[in-house]
């Protein structure tokens, strides 16, 4: 080291710094940046920001971090319906031609699996489809294609921001019940964490949900993708198929790579799917 260069922090120090950085930052903060803020590698500013989530001072991103709690307010249903709603409905579409007639399916709460709902009620030559779900939202939707469908509520405790049913209470019906699909939402999907959600309530209801299923489908919009929220619902190992849409290819690469099967509903016309991956026995 020549006299004119900084000096090292030791790492202690230098994840303070990094710390205080993100404390004092509007929102993400990229990994380049933080490493010419603390005099090191990109790789070593990595390593730290894996150190400082693990301990969950602060939350990493997809290509940075953020100050722990940075962008993880939940927000009511009607406000993130109007978002990415073409990308919705192309999610939505595609999902629902996963279903067959005859079949039990699980329908998360959120905006994406309501556009899954809609989805599957234009679906006419659909018959004897039982949906259960813990979204009241979804339950009056699919309530136009009784006797169809029959619509099952899960029961458990209201809550008013998504209108969904959560514990105590909501554990009674699913573990009779052996779906045949799980179409599951949340707010982060990425590599390390797999699919997360803000609300931690309302992330213990969607594990009940998965194991509910033989098949676990995460229908999730582009925004969703590299970001991760405090609550794991489920970590890729157990995750079926991605249904997305609105979604660069930088940010399915790495799903696809930890070998999950994605479903880019509005990628062009004649687009080649990978193959899906193989079900374990």
């Amino acid at each position: 080291m020549t006299s004119d260069e900084p000096p090292v922090l030791p790492a202690l120090l230098r994840q303070d710094r990094i710390v205080a950085l993100l404390d004092g930052a509007p929102g993400m903060v990229r990994t380049a940046a933080l490493a010419a803020a603390v005099g090191t590698s990109e790789v070593t500013v990595r390593q730290d920001l894996a150190t400082l989530d693990r301990e969950a001072r602060i939350r990493r991103v997809h290509g940075g971090a953020v100050r722990l709690g940075a962008g993880s307010r939940e927000r009511p249903l009607e406000e993130t319906a109007v978002e990415n709603s073409t990308a919705k409905a192309a999610i939505g579409r595609a999902a629902a031609d996963l279903v067959r007639s005859g079949q039990c399916i699980v329908l998360d709460v959120g905006t994406t699996p309501a556009a899954v709902a809609e989805a599957l009620v234009a679906r006419e030559d659909l018959v004897d489809v039982t949906v259960v779900t813990n979204s009241l939202t979804t339950a009056l939707a699919l309530e136009r294609a009784v006797p169809r469908f029959t619509v099952v509520v899960t029961g458990g405790t209201l809550r008013p921001l998504q209108h969904s049913l959560v514990a105590p209470f909501n554990a009674t019906v699913l573990p009779m019940l052996s779906a045949d699909l799980v179409f599951l939402g949340g707010t982060g999907l990425d590599v390390e964490h797999g699919l997360t959600n803000v609300n931690l309530p309302e992330t213990e209801a969607k594990r009940v949900l998965a194991a509910a299923g033989r098949r676990t489908v995460v229908v999730a919009d582009g925004s969703k993708f590299g970001r991760a929220d405090i609550g794991v619902v489920s970590t890729l190992q157990d995750v079926d198929v991605v249904v997305t849409a609105g979604v660069s290819a930088d940010a399915v690469d790495p799903i696809r790579a930890a070998g999950v099967h994605v479903v880019v509903a509005d990628a062009p016309a004649g687009t080649p799917r990978p193959p899906e991956r193989k079900q374990t026995p």
